[in-house]
This record gives structure tokens, sequence and C-alpha cells, in this order.
């Protein structure tokens, strides 16, 4: 499936039905009179966040959406029909943004099932039945309805994530998500091999988290350099940033500084965001070598460093350790009663 994390929409609600003007033409009736129905009311546009959707490649095909307009009213006092309202589904996390500025939220749809009616729809008219008066006993006077609203908006989808992981070009971001979950990421001995987020669910010690891993940054992101930094929007909810950082690299302090110079020059938050630097690829040095890289980064002002390997699995489930510690309890994954001590007491045997 393509991803997709912007799309431009047209959106129409349903104007309302005309009221009737209509008379009572009964045989043996004496007296007659209006009985012209009302118009119905017409649909309104609702943006609704489902769970299970990741993109919004689906507006890629369809850019126009209309509502259906209220029935009209009818003769001896029928009301037209009001008209259903127009769903748009939209992954959770989707905004919805003015097409005036493109910076005016609307809406910002952040949890499964939430609702926005973004367009009500038009009131029908009134019938000529409800004019009449003692002194207008025969009024030919309706109402049309009120017209339609209409809009162009653009949706921007922002991945809800618990953890954000950035670094440069080729730091093995796309082998760490690999390891701790069951993505698929594409993995290449050069840079940009990941094109688009790329999200995965990792669970740590009866602790699940969502994983969001995006494109490599690089000098000059902010100014559009390589992918630019049209990605970092998609961990602007996260709790806490893992920064990966490649022991290969020549300077691994000045890639620290470069991915930390193109965040602040995003903003949006992202320069207050924790974050934990792990030095990736150690299993490519010795110990001692890997020592005096943290030490360096150290002072260059990590809180932090992590020493791990991305291939191997080396020093992951101590970065995990400090990961969780920035998650809500709610991410806690219950193990069935009874079973905690059976489960720590004895080791796993295939026997």
């Amino acid at each position: 499936m393509h991803f997709l994390d912007q799309a431009k929409i047209y959106i129409r609600s349903g104007g309302g039905g005309p009221g009737a003007v209509s008379f009572r033409r009964e045989k043996y009736v004496e007296y007659g009179g209006p009985d012209g129905g009302n118009g119905g009311k017409g649909g309104d546009i609702v943006f609704e966040a489902v769970p299970g959707l990741n993109t919004l490649i689906d507006f890629r095909y369809t850019q126009h959406f209309k509502a259906k307009r209220g029935g009209h009213g009818m003769g001896k006092n029928r009301n037209g029909a009001a008209a259903d309202d127009l769903v748009i589904k939209v992954p959770v996390g989707t905004q919805l943004i003015s097409d005036e500025d493109g910076e005016t939220i609307l809406a910002d749809l952040t949890e499964a099932g939430e609702r926005v009616t973004l367009l009500e729809g038009g009131m029908g008219g009134r019938g000529n039945a409800s004019y009449k008066t003692s002194t207008n006993r025969a009024p030919r006077q309706h109402q049309p309805g009120i017209p339609a609203e209409e809009l162009w908006v653009w949706l921007r989808l922002k991945l809800l994530a618990d953890v954000g992981l950035v670094g440069m070009p080729n730091a093995g971001k796309s082998t760490f998500i690999n390891q701790l979950s069951n993505t698929k990421a594409k993995v290449g001995n050069y840079a940009f091999t990941t094109l688009r987020p790329q999200l995965g669910v990792v669970s740590h010690k009866y602790r699940e988290f969502v994983l969001a891993d995006i494109p490599g940054l690089i000098a000059g992101a902010a100014d559009g350099a390589g992918i630019g930094d049209r990605f970092l929007g998609h961990i602007e909810r996260c709790r806490v940033l893992v920064h990966l950082i490649d022991v290969s690299d020549a300077d691994p302090v000045e890639a620290m500084r470069v991915v930390e110079e193109e965040l602040e020059a995003y903003g949006n938050g992202l320069e207050d965001k924790p974050r934990l630097v792990a030095l990736n690829k150690v299993d490519l040095i010795d110990d001692a070598l890997a020592a005096d890289y943290a030490r360096e980064l150290l002072k260059a002002g990590a809180d932090e460093v992590f020493p791990i390997s991305g291939l191997s699995g080396k020093g992951i489930s101590k970065l995990l350790d400090a990961v969780i510690d920035y998650l809500p309890a709610a991410t806690v994954t219950e193990r069935p009663e009874g079973e905690r001590e059976e489960l720590d007491e004895k080791p796993w045997s295939p026997i």
C-alpha cells in the first residue's frame, strides 16, 4: 500500500429541500386551504477517525465529497425527507486544515471513533401551509431551503506513535525497527533507503508501545535538502525520541549536532522532547572505542548514551528500559493471573 500523508479535497454539504405550495382540492370538502409541506434538511459532512488506516491514499483517487440534498415538500402536508449525513473516514491522527491559509487547523482527530461535523446541511424551506393565518388563508409564499456549504480542505496525517526514531541516513534505523517488531522496512547499504515513515509495535517487559521510523535527516533538511523535514510531523506527538548515531560515521559528534539542529529548526516542540542517544553498530568496533565515542557524545550534550547493535541486539534491552520510563502505565500488558511466578521461575524448555 502506498503511503500518503497529505491530500486536498473538496467537500459540500447538502442543501435544504424547498417547501411546497399546494392547496387542498378534495371533492365534498367545503373549505380547502394550503397544505404544502416543509422541505427536508440536507446532509452534513462528518469526518470520523477510524482504526486500521495509516495512509490517505484513498483521497488521491476521490477528491470530491458531496452530501445529498434534502427532499422537497409536497401536498397533503407531507414534509420532505432529511438527507443522510456523509461520513468521511480518515486515519487516527488526521488534521483538517483550511485551504485559505494552509495553517488554520479546523479539527484534529486523535482518538479512534472521534467525529467532527465540518459542514452542516441546509435547513429545509417552509411550505405554504406554515404561512396560513386568520388574515392570510391562502398564502402562496414558501422558502426554497438554505443553500449548501462548500469548502476546500487539506488533510494532513500525523502518525500516532509513542517513540520516534531519528538519525542521519544509513544510521541503521530500519534494521533497528526490524529487530524490535514485525516491520519489514527496506534495508540497504546506501542513503535514504527509507522513503516513508514506518510504524512498528514493540513489546518489552510486558509493555507495548508504537515506534515510528522516519527518513534520515541531513544538514539543510529544514531548507529542503535530501527528503527535507516534511516527515518530522509524524513524530510531533511522540513522548520520547531515540536518536541513532552510526559508529562508522567519520564524526559521531558532528552527526548528532546535525540532527539536533534540524530538529530545532523544525520546531513545533520537537526541540523540547526528551531524547535518548543510541550509539549504533558497536559490533563493528571494540568496547574501548565505543566507550570513547560515548564520552565524546556526553561532552557534546547528550544526557545518556546507549551503545547498541541493531543487527545483533546487543545493548537494546537497556535502551528499551529507559524508553518505557517515559511511557504511561496504560501500556502495560498484564499476564494471566497465576502465571507470573511460573513464568519467572521456570526457564523455557522445548521439552
